[in-house]
Formats: C-alpha cells, structure tokens, sequence
C-alpha cells in the first residue's frame, strides 16, 4: 500500500557557488504554519490506516513488546552527604523516581517522581545535583523531549521545592559552591521566539552563579565571550573545594576543547590556561587531589592518555606523563579509592583497568562476560564504585566494586521473562569497500540456519567518535522472539579505534561511513544470513543520515529501511538549532569545497525520479529541537513523488516528543513496536 499523498511543490532555487539546486519543499520548514500542521496530519493519517491493517502490530509486538518492557530497572547509584540516589523504575512507569537510602541495601524514600509532573509523562528530570552538605538538590526539567531545559531546586530536609526557577538552559554542568549558598550553571540569553527552528536562540552562551533566593536576573555573569557567540562555556568544581575549572568547547564534533583553571574562593581573578588553544584530542578533567589534576587526553596519543599538571595561584606546571597510549582506546577514567580506573575498548568492549596515582598497572577488573561498561559511579573518597553492565543478552546489571577485597559483584540484577539461553552473539568482521575490516555484532538464535532466508535488521551510527559498544535493547528482545536476526555495525566515524577511525568517516571522507555500511550489509548476504530482500537497516538522529544516504545509493540492497530523526539537508542543516555545532563533522555548504562533497551524498539531493526504492519509514517528533522535523519533513515528501515503484514510504510523526531523551516508556512502545512491525511485515 503507497502513501496517498502528493506533497505541494514551490519554485524555489538556490545558488550554491554557480550551482543551482532546487529546494520545491521549503514550506515545510515552517513549523507553526497551518498548512504545515495539516500536512502532517494527514500523512499520521495515512500512516496510521497503514498499520492497521496488519495484525502483527498488536497480536505479535506490541503485548510482546509491553511484556517484556515490564521488568524493575535501576540506574547505578551515586554517594552524597550520607545517602546513595539511585534512579528506579518498577517497570512501566514513564520516567524513572530518584530514591535515596542511608544504607546501600534498600531502596529508601523517594525524593522526586517526575511522573507527577504532567499527565501524560513527557515531563522528564535529565540531571541533578546534591549540595556538598546534603541540603539541597539542583535538577533539570525538560518538556516535550527538549533539549532546553529549567533548573529548579529541592529542600532535602522538607523536601519542598525552593521557589527559584531557572530558565533558558540547555547544556550545563551544575557545580555548588561549599556553603550551599550558591550554584554555578550554564544558560543562553531569552529566545527571541519559541520556535524549535530558531537559529540564535543558543548563541553567546554564559557561567552564572546563582545564590538560592534571588531572582535569576540577579544572577552573576561568571564568563562569557560576545566575540565568539559559537563557543560554548561550562564550569565545574571539584570535591577538594579549592579550584574551578572552564571548559570551552566551539562545536560538538572533534575531541578539541580549551580548559583553564582559578582558584574558587576568587572568582575576580583572570582564568588561568592548562589548554589554552583548541588542541586535537581534548582536555578532560578527571579530578585533583593535593593540587595536582589529572586529565585526560588524545593529543599526541591516538588511543588516550592520562596527563597531570601541579596547580599553583600564578599557572600551571609542566604535564607529567602518568598513564600512557596503551593502544586500546581509552573511553573514560574516574577516580577511585585513590586510584584512576579506566574503561577501555578492545574492539568495541569494555575492559576496566586499575592503576595508581602513579600510572603504575594494578590490575584489571573481570567482567562477567563480553559487554559495554556504562558510566562509572564513583569518589576518590569511597572503597566502592558502580557501574551498569550490558550486552545484547545482558540486560543492564549494576555491578559494585569494593576496594577493600578486590572483589566484583552484582548489586541490582533485573528479571526479564525471556529465555537467553536460545540465542548468543558473535562478532565478526566485514571487509569495506577499501578492505577496512568493520566489526560487526551478530545476534541470532543459536539453531538459526544460514540459508540467506532469515529477516535481519542491521544498525549503525558513524560519527560523532560515538562508540557503537555492545547494548541491551527490549525491542531487540522482541524482534529475536519473532526469529528475526540482528545485526550492530561498528562503522567508521565512531570512536572505536580512536580519532582516527572517526576522522576517517567525517568531513570529505564521509562516503566511508555509507561504504563500510553497504559491505556489512553485503557481507551478510555473502554469508548467507539474509538476502536483500529481508534486509532491513535502521538508525536515528546521525544513523538516520546513514541510513538515508545508504537508501539512496544503494536502494537495489535493501528489503526495508527505518529513517530516524535524520539530518538529511546537508546544505541547510547547520541553519536550525544545534546544527552549526556540527560543521566541523559534516562541513559547511556556503565554502565551495566543502559543498561540493556534502551535495555529493546529502540524500535529500540524491532522491531520483522514477526509482523503486524499497518498502521506507521516516520517523520523526513535531518538537524536536536537536534534529528539526523539517529535516523529516522534506525528505519524506520528496521520497515519495520520486519512487517508481508500489511499495510503501511513509513519514511517522511522533507528537509531544523531542529528539528521545525523557521520552515517556508508553511513546517509547510505541513507537518501536511501529518501527519492527514495519519490519516483520516488509522483510517476510
């Protein structure tokens, strides 16, 4: 069944550098527009008659997919002022209620249930923070999937919210002062319009302090830099309550950021440079203990380093080499008991190494099998840390260390109603296009035949050095069930072998990340797991670019394709919201050179007329104001008047729903029920 709907065009063209390009679907960046709303009602609409005419999509997936998401999930937990917080859900409630208890072995009272905060769930907390003595908390709201958010304040003894509010935040750390009397955050000027297209609504970001009571107008300007609106300032704090440091960052995308340093109890004084230039490989804090800080680093170290200065009032001394490249890449490291913890990859999976303050190797922390380490929880004060465990058949565990007896445990275990047993993962590697081997994860069942007759979804992401680590997924779960196999590809652009493998899928060298794409795709074929026609590929946001430009150049490989939140206009992207911050992956369509290369492959522009693509869904949300829907949009509209063929393209368009972070569990269902549904129908 196709889409009914023929899309309005309009004569609009643009030059690009004598180039000219035709944008017919430039009304449907409006997002207030009447005609705009209508559209998208109408292809919901269109969508939705679609999907109810396949059975599956309740009998099969659905009451599956609800089944198997009801299952208690716990966030690891964190130790501040006599309490551990911990973020728990009993199953299927929309967003998960932070608790905290006295003793490591309970649960405790709740401490805010942002359930209760709107009625349909799409309220959601992104962060918090506990004052040094335990008094207050400072916490992030987000509405609708936002990325901008409020900040607001929680009395922990009366457990009565304070009446501060403060507004027009979107990135921030949240660092307090000693005394509680203050907090220092990260805000943007007042938007000019609420629209989620506004190009300056994050420009001129700024360091506050605010002190609890007063009027967010009052609020002190920490640091700011009107002549470069484009950079972003965040400050933090450390537990040793004597330095602030400032980190500085112009875009999102390469491992480059400036850090400087003062002393807290003088906020008048100049900052101070550790890094005082946008050098390659970043400069990460990890943490200071007796004035010296240790940061992490790849500059001059493709795989990671941990460096330290020694901080004095006047500057910082010289690094000192303390961890070495070891040649694996060094994802994070914390400090603990004393001690840096590293998590490091090997082929995209955790191994986490201890050493001492020294750099000298203590010893290397089994895992209980093959799997990705999430954030680590931890103080250099305390003889525990935690940590969430996973894998494709892991569902995430929160594991405890103690490092008093070296010993590992489990300190939350879910418990899911399906049989694990039946299925296993193995990794493989395919060969791209240039003989570059690609790391693949195949999850299957263990009896599965390799006939090329098995329905298989195949995922990836490529870019943003975003590391594709092993990862637990309920709808996974489902597909599995239904006999489908899936498939995780580690393609270049990610952080998996260090800033040389995502540098490879970036900029001018971009086709990469879709080459080594299309061989995974081909060597699954090869290796008889599937045929093109139940090959189905699926990613989101920087996935969705893939799988876009994936479904336009090679529309023949495919049996279904899932668009999500996609960047698919790569010559007007960088126009809305956070798209400027992403020039320096994608690059920049007003330089000559850099056009030439983003029209090449921006899908958008390489939809051909009279095409039979494959059976294609496009997802998106009407408030997304990370990847804009217009994006979608356009897209969508232009698929569908170019294809030569019957089978179906359609556009979902989530409604009260952002980019996917705080998404409420019942969108969630639903929306990935629509998504494998589309699959099991199309890859049969």
């Amino acid at each position: 069944m196709k889409p009914r709907l023929i899309t309005r065009r309009e004569p609009v063209i643009d030059n690009y550098h004598g180039t000219l390009v035709a944008d017919p679907y430039r009304w449907l960046e409006d997002d207030t527009a009447p005609e705009v709303q209508d559209w998208m009602a109408s292809q919901n609409a269109d969508f939705e008659s679609y999907m109810n005419t396949h059975t599956s999509r309740e009998e099969l997936l659905k009451n599956r997919l609800t089944e198997l998401w009801h299952y208690e999930k716990a966030s690891a937990p964190t130790f501040n002022a006599g309490y551990y917080y911990t973020l728990r859900n009993n199953g299927l409630q929309n967003q998960p209620v932070l608790y905290r208890s006295a003793s490591i072995n309970g649960i405790g009272e709740v401490v805010l249930d942002p359930n209760t905060l709107s009625t349909d769930g799409t309220v959601a907390m992104s962060d918090y923070a506990i004052s040094p003595k335990g008094n207050y908390m400072a916490y992030n709201l987000s509405s609708k999937g936002s990325d901008w958010k409020s900040i607001r304040f929680l009395d922990l003894n009366t457990m009565q919210n304070c009446p501060d509010i403060l507004q027009h935040v979107k990135f921030t750390e949240m660092s307090w002062l000693p005394d509680e009397s203050g907090f220092f955050y990260s805000r943007y000027p007042k938007p000019e319009t609420a629209s989620v297209v506004t190009q300056g609504s994050a420009l001129n970001s700024m360091v506050c302090l605010h002190i609890l009571g007063q009027d967010q107008s009052q609020d002190r300007i920490i640091h700011n830099d009107q002549q470069n609106p484009n950079w972003d300032f965040r400050m933090v704090t450390c537990s040793d309550d004597k330095w602030a440091f400032l980190i500085v960052r112009a875009g999102s995308t390469l491992r480059q950021n400036k850090l400087f340093y003062k002393l807290l109890a003088d906020m008048d004084a100049p900052w101070l440079p550790i890094a005082p230039e946008f050098m390659d490989g970043g400069y990460d804090l990890i943490g200071v203990v007796d004035d010296v800080a240790y940061i992490s680093t790849q500059h001059d170290a493709p795989f990671g380093k941990v460096i330290s200065h020694r901080l004095t009032k006047t500057g910082a001394e010289a690094p000192a080499l303390i961890i070495p490249d070891q040649g694996q890449m060094m994802e994070s490291v914390v400090m603990a008991d004393g001690k840096l913890l590293c998590n490091f990859l090997q082929h995209a999976t955790s191994r986490l190494k201890l050493y001492d303050l020294t750099g000298t190797f203590l010893q290397e922390i089994e895992l209980p099998s093959v799997g990705s380490v999430g954030d680590i929880s931890a103080k250099n004060s305390l003889k525990e840390c935690f940590f969430p465990f996973s894998s494709f058949l892991y569902p995430e565990t929160i594991l405890r260390y103690d490092f008093t007896t070296n010993e590992l445990g489990i300190w939350f275990a879910p418990k899911l109603n399906f049989d694990f047993d039946k299925y296993e993962t193995i990794q493989a590697f395919a060969p791209s296009k240039d003989g570059t081997k690609i790391p693949l994860f195949i999850t299957r069942r263990k009896n599965v035949v390799l006939d090329g007759n098995n329905p298989t979804v195949l995922y990836g992401y490529g870019g943003f050095n975003s590391s594709m680590k092993p990862k637990f997924s309920v709808p996974v779960l489902g597909w599995l069930d239904k006999g489908g196999v899936y498939v995780h590809a580690c393609i270049r652009g990610g952080n998996e072998y260090g800033e040389a493998w995502h540098r490879a899928g970036m900029l001018e060298s971009k086709q990469n990340v879709f080459d080594d794409f299309i061989s995974a795709g081909e060597h699954l074929i090869r290796e008889k797991y599937t045929c093109s026609r139940k090959l189905g590929i699926c990613g989101r946001s920087n996935g969705g670019l893939l799988t876009a430009a994936c479904l336009t150049q090679r529309p023949d490989l495919f049996g279904a394709v899932a668009v999500w939140v996609p960047v698919v206009d790569m010559l007007r992207y960088h126009l809305f919201t956070a798209g400027r911050y992403w020039v320096g992956e994608y690059g920049y369509s007003e330089d000559p050179r850099q056009f030439n290369f983003l029209y090449e492959y921006s899908p958008l522009h390489n939809v051909k007329m009279n095409t039979v693509y494959p059976p294609t869904l496009i997802l998106t949300a009407d408030t997304d104001d990370r990847v804009v829907p217009s994006q979608a949009r356009k897209f969508a509209a232009t698929l569908q008047a170019a294809d030569g063929g019957d089978n179906p393209i359609f556009i979902r368009i989530e409604k009260s729903a952002g980019h996917g972070m705080g998404k409420p569990v019942g969108k969630v269902i639903a929306e990935q029920t629509d998504i494998y549904t589309f699959f099991h129908v199309n890859l049969k």
